[in-house]
Protein backbone atom coordinates (compact mmCIF):
# COMPACT_ATOMS: atom_id res chain seq x y z
CA UNK A 1 0.00 0.00 0.00
CA UNK A 2 2.46 2.59 0.74
CA UNK A 3 4.40 1.72 -2.81
CA UNK A 4 1.17 2.34 -4.63
CA UNK A 5 0.61 5.54 -2.70
CA UNK A 6 4.04 6.87 -3.48
CA UNK A 7 3.94 6.21 -6.63
CA UNK A 8 0.63 8.31 -6.96
CA UNK A 9 2.26 10.65 -4.52
CA UNK A 10 2.80 14.23 -6.80
CA UNK A 11 5.45 15.82 -7.25
CA UNK A 12 7.97 12.98 -6.61
CA UNK A 13 10.63 11.41 -9.57
CA UNK A 14 8.38 8.11 -9.42
CA UNK A 15 5.37 10.14 -10.11
CA UNK A 16 6.31 11.82 -13.22
CA UNK A 17 8.63 7.96 -14.00
CA UNK A 18 5.04 7.29 -13.98
CA UNK A 19 3.33 10.11 -16.21
CA UNK A 20 6.06 9.43 -18.85
CA UNK A 21 4.93 5.80 -18.70
CA UNK A 22 1.81 6.68 -19.45
CA UNK A 23 2.11 9.29 -22.16
CA UNK A 24 -0.40 8.63 -24.90
CA UNK A 25 1.10 9.67 -28.38
CA UNK A 26 -1.80 11.01 -30.66
CA UNK A 27 -4.30 11.37 -27.89
CA UNK A 28 -5.83 13.91 -26.06
CA UNK A 29 -5.53 15.20 -22.49
CA UNK A 30 -9.08 16.15 -20.42
CA UNK A 31 -8.80 20.28 -20.47
CA UNK A 32 -6.42 21.20 -17.74
CA UNK A 33 -5.65 17.70 -16.06
CA UNK A 34 -2.85 14.65 -16.76
CA UNK A 35 -5.34 12.42 -17.75
CA UNK A 36 -5.69 11.17 -21.23
CA UNK A 37 -9.50 11.49 -23.15
CA UNK A 38 -9.94 7.69 -24.75
CA UNK A 39 -13.31 8.09 -25.15
CA UNK A 40 -14.39 6.46 -28.17
CA UNK A 41 -10.97 4.22 -28.53
CA UNK A 42 -10.73 0.54 -28.16
CA UNK A 43 -7.90 -1.14 -25.43
CA UNK A 44 -6.14 -2.36 -28.38
CA UNK A 45 -6.06 1.40 -29.52
CA UNK A 46 -5.10 2.85 -26.13
CA UNK A 47 -2.71 0.26 -25.55
CA UNK A 48 -0.88 1.41 -28.74
CA UNK A 49 -0.55 4.69 -28.01
CA UNK A 50 1.49 3.94 -24.97
CA UNK A 51 4.84 4.15 -26.73
CA UNK A 52 7.20 4.97 -23.83
CA UNK A 53 8.36 1.75 -22.24
CA UNK A 54 11.03 2.71 -20.22
CA UNK A 55 11.76 6.13 -18.50
CA UNK A 56 13.58 6.89 -15.20
CA UNK A 57 13.75 10.24 -13.61
CA UNK A 58 16.30 11.81 -11.70
CA UNK A 59 17.98 14.91 -10.27
CA UNK A 60 20.90 17.47 -12.56
CA UNK A 61 23.45 17.55 -10.05
CA UNK A 62 24.40 21.39 -10.70
CA UNK A 63 21.19 23.09 -10.97
CA UNK A 64 17.52 22.59 -10.01
CA UNK A 65 16.27 20.56 -12.75
CA UNK A 66 14.39 16.89 -13.61
CA UNK A 67 16.20 14.90 -16.28
CA UNK A 68 13.69 12.58 -17.65
CA UNK A 69 15.12 9.85 -19.88
CA UNK A 70 12.74 7.84 -21.90
CA UNK A 71 13.05 4.92 -24.51
CA UNK A 72 10.66 2.88 -26.73
CA UNK A 73 10.99 -0.56 -28.21
CA UNK A 74 11.37 -1.26 -31.75
CA UNK A 75 10.65 -4.29 -34.52
CA UNK A 76 13.02 -6.61 -32.65
CA UNK A 77 12.40 -5.08 -29.07
CA UNK A 78 15.27 -3.82 -28.91
CA UNK A 79 15.61 -0.42 -26.64
CA UNK A 80 15.20 2.80 -29.29
CA UNK A 81 14.67 6.08 -28.66
CA UNK A 82 11.27 7.64 -30.35
CA UNK A 83 10.68 9.68 -33.48
CA UNK A 84 11.17 12.85 -33.58
CA UNK A 85 7.04 13.99 -33.93
CA UNK A 86 6.48 11.73 -30.71
CA UNK A 87 9.61 13.40 -29.14
CA UNK A 88 7.57 16.61 -30.08
CA UNK A 89 3.87 15.14 -28.55
CA UNK A 90 5.83 14.25 -25.61
CA UNK A 91 7.80 17.37 -24.93
CA UNK A 92 4.22 19.22 -25.17
CA UNK A 93 2.99 16.48 -23.06
CA UNK A 94 5.59 17.43 -20.02
CA UNK A 95 5.05 20.82 -20.41
CA UNK A 96 1.56 20.95 -19.27
CA UNK A 97 1.48 18.03 -16.68
CA UNK A 98 4.60 19.55 -14.73
CA UNK A 99 4.46 21.36 -11.93
CA UNK A 100 4.88 25.32 -12.11
CA UNK A 101 8.39 26.26 -11.65
CA UNK A 102 9.94 22.58 -12.67
CA UNK A 103 12.61 22.74 -15.22
CA UNK A 104 12.50 19.24 -17.16
CA UNK A 105 15.15 17.97 -19.94
CA UNK A 106 13.93 14.77 -21.66
CA UNK A 107 17.26 12.73 -22.44
CA UNK A 108 15.37 10.45 -25.71
CA UNK A 109 18.77 9.29 -27.12
CA UNK A 110 20.10 6.55 -29.11
CA UNK A 111 21.96 3.81 -27.06
CA UNK A 112 25.09 4.63 -25.25
CA UNK A 113 27.88 2.01 -27.52
CA UNK A 114 29.41 -0.12 -25.48
CA UNK A 115 33.08 -1.43 -26.48
CA UNK A 116 33.87 -4.92 -25.06
CA UNK A 117 37.58 -6.33 -25.50
CA UNK A 118 37.28 -10.16 -24.12
CA UNK A 119 39.81 -13.07 -23.91
CA UNK A 120 37.81 -16.48 -23.58
CA UNK A 121 39.29 -19.07 -22.35
CA UNK A 122 37.27 -22.05 -23.60
CA UNK A 123 36.54 -25.82 -23.32
CA UNK A 124 37.44 -27.18 -27.00
CA UNK A 125 35.42 -30.01 -25.79
CA UNK A 126 32.18 -27.68 -26.47
CA UNK A 127 33.23 -24.90 -28.55
CA UNK A 128 35.46 -24.74 -31.70
CA UNK A 129 38.05 -22.14 -31.91
CA UNK A 130 35.57 -19.41 -33.17
CA UNK A 131 32.98 -19.92 -30.12
CA UNK A 132 30.10 -22.00 -31.78
CA UNK A 133 28.74 -24.42 -29.43
CA UNK A 134 29.20 -28.22 -30.69
CA UNK A 135 26.34 -29.30 -29.38
CA UNK A 136 23.43 -28.52 -26.94
CA UNK A 137 20.60 -25.94 -26.80
CA UNK A 138 23.18 -23.85 -28.50
CA UNK A 139 24.69 -25.80 -31.10
CA UNK A 140 25.68 -23.59 -33.95
CA UNK A 141 25.16 -20.80 -32.11
CA UNK A 142 27.68 -18.47 -29.93
CA UNK A 143 26.83 -18.62 -26.46
CA UNK A 144 29.16 -15.86 -25.24
CA UNK A 145 27.36 -13.35 -27.91
CA UNK A 146 23.97 -14.73 -26.32
CA UNK A 147 25.02 -14.18 -22.80
CA UNK A 148 26.33 -10.69 -23.60
CA UNK A 149 22.82 -9.89 -25.26
CA UNK A 150 21.24 -11.58 -21.94
CA UNK A 151 22.88 -9.21 -19.68
CA UNK A 152 22.05 -5.98 -21.73
CA UNK A 153 18.51 -6.68 -21.31
CA UNK A 154 18.91 -7.87 -17.94
CA UNK A 155 20.46 -4.38 -16.91
CA UNK A 156 17.37 -2.12 -15.65
CA UNK A 157 16.77 0.93 -17.60
CA UNK A 158 19.16 3.79 -16.38
CA UNK A 159 20.92 1.33 -14.19
CA UNK A 160 24.57 0.61 -13.47
CA UNK A 161 26.40 -1.32 -15.88
CA UNK A 162 29.08 -3.22 -13.35
CA UNK A 163 32.22 -4.87 -14.69
CA UNK A 164 32.13 -7.61 -12.72
CA UNK A 165 28.69 -8.81 -12.98
CA UNK A 166 29.35 -8.84 -16.38
CA UNK A 167 32.36 -11.49 -15.93
CA UNK A 168 30.12 -13.48 -13.92
CA UNK A 169 27.39 -13.99 -16.60
CA UNK A 170 30.12 -14.88 -19.03
CA UNK A 171 31.67 -17.32 -16.13
CA UNK A 172 28.31 -19.37 -16.09
CA UNK A 173 28.51 -19.70 -19.78
CA UNK A 174 28.52 -22.78 -21.65
CA UNK A 175 31.75 -23.91 -22.56
CA UNK A 176 33.89 -20.70 -20.78
CA UNK A 177 36.47 -21.68 -18.89
CA UNK A 178 37.69 -18.22 -17.94
CA UNK A 179 36.29 -14.98 -18.94
CA UNK A 180 39.01 -12.28 -19.12
CA UNK A 181 37.87 -9.10 -19.82
CA UNK A 182 40.69 -7.08 -21.24
CA UNK A 183 39.21 -3.63 -21.64
CA UNK A 184 35.58 -1.68 -21.31
CA UNK A 185 34.78 1.55 -22.95
CA UNK A 186 31.43 3.59 -23.96
CA UNK A 187 30.51 6.70 -25.81
CA UNK A 188 27.32 8.40 -25.86
CA UNK A 189 25.59 10.82 -28.47
CA UNK A 190 26.59 14.33 -27.89
CA UNK A 191 24.14 17.06 -26.78
CA UNK A 192 23.08 18.43 -29.76
CA UNK A 193 22.75 14.62 -30.73
CA UNK A 194 24.20 14.44 -34.20
CA UNK A 195 26.64 11.58 -33.16
CA UNK A 196 28.58 9.84 -30.71
CA UNK A 197 31.72 11.41 -28.59
CA UNK A 198 34.59 9.67 -27.94
CA UNK A 199 35.31 6.12 -26.53
CA UNK A 200 35.95 6.95 -22.64
CA UNK A 201 37.59 3.61 -20.79
CA UNK A 202 35.14 2.10 -17.98
CA UNK A 203 37.05 1.23 -15.25
CA UNK A 204 34.49 -0.78 -12.59
CA UNK A 205 30.73 0.59 -13.54
CA UNK A 206 29.11 3.04 -15.75
CA UNK A 207 25.82 4.60 -15.40
CA UNK A 208 24.45 5.09 -19.17
CA UNK A 209 24.15 8.96 -20.36
CA UNK A 210 21.19 7.96 -22.68
CA UNK A 211 19.63 5.06 -19.69
CA UNK A 212 20.57 2.31 -21.83
CA UNK A 213 23.55 0.68 -23.39
CA UNK A 214 24.22 -1.02 -26.76
CA UNK A 215 26.99 -3.35 -27.82
CA UNK A 216 28.88 -2.22 -30.37
CA UNK A 217 30.19 -5.31 -32.03
CA UNK A 218 31.14 -8.52 -30.93
CA UNK A 219 34.58 -7.93 -33.34
CA UNK A 220 37.08 -8.14 -30.14
CA UNK A 221 36.53 -11.59 -28.62
CA UNK A 222 39.08 -13.86 -28.54
CA UNK A 223 38.93 -17.70 -27.94
CA UNK A 224 41.96 -19.49 -26.77
CA UNK A 225 41.51 -23.71 -26.17
CA UNK A 226 41.87 -23.85 -22.39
Amino acid sequence: VNSILSELKPHTKRWYRNKALAFQYGFPLYPDSDVFNNTGYTTEQVEASKIIKYSAVTEAITESRLIVKIATEDANQELAPISAPEKEGFDAYMAEIRDAGVKVTVINYLPDMLRLHLKIYYNPLLLTSSGVAITGANAGKKPVEIALKEYMKELPFDGELILSSLVDKLQQTEGVDIPHLVSAASAWINEEGTGYGNFENIAVKKLPVSGYFKIENFNNIEYIAN
